[in-house]
């Protein structure tokens, strides 16, 4: 990449990951469904002025905004709600890609190598200890006192279901560019635009039946972290988010790009250990560092493998 685009790429890393922290903003004041169903709204309706809309059959626009939009982010922001810390939010969700992997394998026939598979392993190990970190550290009665022990079993759980509905999303979204739909110069950001009118429906609806009395204060008394967190959420999130990811992968190899979201989770622990003061058993740090880890794998596989090789070659002659 050029130095513009190098800088395009390190704006992305750096909105997706401050997100999180604004994510966990918006929830101090308003509901989870009530927030997820503002944000898509005004995205719909700000998007839709400035880009046509995508050249994809109905039944597959709803089925991109069901999964990515909608159960993504309602199992993502009632997760943050229920004590699911916004840093290793930003981490666990991750885990998508490997999802997508194994989803694909079996939607898609791709085939899964054997660098995809020590990714998986690897992650899923580290995906453990942070889930385990800190029932762990409280049985061995080493927590330091300054740790803040605040993420739920029900947070992580639900963390996990958004990277499955992620992973749903990304395959509908092969699926619709293998069957030759979208394939405009802003084919990508127009799908994230239009696919945004249909969450807001679902997101009301379960939001009326489930968050009813919470909806008219939150509205009533709606305060700056909430209105902040949305048009942060709409346009810098997704729209300027989208647009540069979009015109990136336009522009460069995907094995180029997407190596750039390991830089997201850095990011967001980085933010929520500033921001909003979280702190991480040294377990968690661990598994943090094998997610990492794995995703690395998955990116950079051929090479891992074949150093390996060299590995074992060299064992070998000795």
């Amino acid at each position: 990449m050029n130095l513009r685009d190098t800088l395009l790429g390190l704006i992305i890393v750096v909105v997706w990951g401050f997100n999180f922290v604004v994510i966990a903003w918006g929830l101090e004041g308003m509901p989870p469904l009530l927030l997820g169903g503002l944000r898509f709204l005004l995205v719909a309706v700000l998007g839709c002025w400035f880009v046509a809309r995508p050249d994809v059959p109905l039944r597959w626009l709803l089925a991109y905004g069901l999964t990515l939009g909608f159960a993504q982010f309602a199992l993502l922001f009632t997760a943050m709600h229920l004590g699911m810390p916004a840093g290793l939010a930003s981490l666990v969700l991750q885990a998508q890609a490997f999802f997508t992997l194994l989803l694909a394998s079996f939607w898609l026939k791709e085939e899964i190598r054997s660098y995809q598979l020590l990714a998986i392993m690897i992650a899923g190990s580290g995906l453990v200890m942070i889930g385990w970190g800190d029932v762990w550290f409280s049985s061995t009665e080493i927590i330091a006192e300054d740790v803040q022990q605040s993420m739920t079993a029900i947070g992580f759980g639900l963390t996990i279901a958004a990277a499955i509905a992620w992973a749903f999303g990304n395959v509908v979204n092969r699926e619709i560019h293998q069957r030759g739909f979208n394939k405009t110069k802003n084919g990508a950001i127009s799908l994230v635009v239009w696919s945004a009118w249909i969450p807001p429906l679902p997101f009301f609806a379960l939001s009326l039946y489930l968050e009813g009395p919470l909806i008219e204060n939150a509205l009533l008394n709606i305060g700056f972290s909430s209105i902040f967190a949305l048009v942060y959420l709409a346009l810098i999130a997704t729209i300027l988010g989208y647009s540069l990811w979009g015109y990136l992968l336009s522009s460069y190899p995907v094995s180029q790009v997407a190596p750039l979201t390991l830089g997201v989770p850095v990011v967001g622990l980085s933010c929520a250990a500033l921001l909003l003061d979280e702190q991480l058993s040294s377990m968690q740090w661990l598994g943090i560092l094998l997610v990492l880890a794995g995703l690395g794998v998955n990116m950079r596989g051929p090479h891992v493998m074949r150093w390996l090789s060299g590995l074992s070659k060299a064992s070998a002659v000795k």
